[in-house]
């Protein structure tokens, strides 16, 4: 990338390119193209961010926003306990809640990704293709790839819309889950934050 004709920022100011840049966009935007915005590189926006992030998520300081950060992305985002304010200011009458059987897809999803929708349904016990249909379309959820059986059904796993919906980070501060296995003995489940998977 050409960086002659882009401006250079102290770090003050680079704090409030990046607060206005996701102020603006209204989505999260990629270290990538924040650190093209400010003529330096993703991992050195990225490491910025996340010195900005302590600052602005300060307690003491409260505020009404949460600077998000996600794996290759950052986001501007109200405060859930906002909600119901933002939703009488805004004139929202209805609510995104998700119903109990598009929860319990996202749970297994998130906590077994990648998983083919039949695992889905082993774990339910119930035909969740409806349910795995309408994650898809939410964007809370995406294929992955295929996995290598007959008919090379197709893997799933959780989006960036899934963190920032749940309000965090990573897969790694989902809580663990105490499950019983099939021999009865009751086992802890942690989130598996390490998918490689591809879409193919």
């Amino acid at each position: 990338m050409n960086q002659q004709n882009i401006p250079q920022f102290q770090v003050e100011e680079q704090f409030a390119v990046i607060e206005a840049c996701l102020f603006a966009a209204g989505h999260p935007l990629t270290y990538d193209k924040l650190g093209a915005a400010l003529g330096i590189s993703e991992e050195y926006c990225r490491d910025l961010v996340e010195k900005f992030a302590s600052i602005y998520n300060n307690a003491a300081f409260p505020r009404g926003i949460l600077l998000v950060r996600y794996p290759d992305s950052c986001q501007l985002c109200t405060k859930e306990q906002y909600g119901e304010e933002i939703k009488l200011a805004l004139g929202i009458r209805r609510g995104g809640n998700l119903s109990q059987s598009l929860l319990e897809v996202l749970a297994v999803i998130a906590y077994n990704q990648p998983a083919t929708r039949a695992f889905v349904d082993t774990v339910r016990g119930v035909d969740s293709n409806y349910a795995v249909n309408t994650l898809v379309d939410k964007k809370m959820i995406e294929p992955c790839g295929r996995l290598d059986t007959p008919g090379r059904p197709t893997l799933y796993r959780t989006t960036e819309d899934f963190l920032r919906v749940f309000g965090i980070s990573s897969l790694e501060e989902l809580p663990s889950v105490l499950v019983k296995s099939d021999t009865g003995e009751t086992v802890e489940v942690s989130p598996n934050p390490a998918v490689t998977s591809e879409p193919s």
